[in-house]
């Protein structure tokens, strides 16, 4: 029964920051993912109809996804987890969401160490990374400030 718990609280915290995160960021970095020259024209383009449908369509299924899968992969630490501090609960889910899933990404992203490697230099602009990041680390620390808080009561 905890594994489940954690699960779906794992699941729903991931779904709600990453939301909250990507929202936030879209203020301020709609040239990233809209219209035809954004510097992401390798990513669907928000301002299409169809690209938007897509995404609004696959969005709430894929988070759910991706924080489910995610959730299963700490199973053989949750015991660990549960007997630490909150801070170093945070500054684990802060450091495994940002570097993991992000910073040390085996997927070239303009943001990312293999992005670094294997992107071409057209998106590898200052403005581009930054505005990456922001999402990022927006999502990282309200996701770990919450796992870490609610998770582990």
């Amino acid at each position: 029964m905890r594994y489940l718990f954690f699960s779906l609280g794992f699941t729903i915290i991931h779904t709600i920051a990453y939301t909250i995160a990507g929202m936030l960021a879209l203020k301020i970095s709609k040239d990233l993912y809209e219209e035809k020259e954004r510097l992401l024209d390798f990513i669907r383009d928000m301002s299409d109809e169809t690209d938007r449908k897509h995404v609004t369509k696959w969005f709430m299924p894929a988070q759910l996804l991706r924080g489910l899968l995610m959730s299963f992969a700490l199973y053989p630490i949750l015991g660990l987890l549960g007997n630490i501090s909150f801070i170093f609960r945070f500054i684990f889910f802060s450091s495994l969401m940002f570097i993991y899933t992000d910073f040390s990404s085996a997927v070239p992203f303009p943001n990312n160490i293999e992005g670094l490697v294997y992107m071409k230099s057209r998106y590898q602009k200052k403005n581009l990374f930054w505005k990456l990041y922001y999402e990022m680390i927006i999502y990282s620390l309200l996701f770990s400030i919450l796992t870490s808080w609610l998770l582990f009561l």
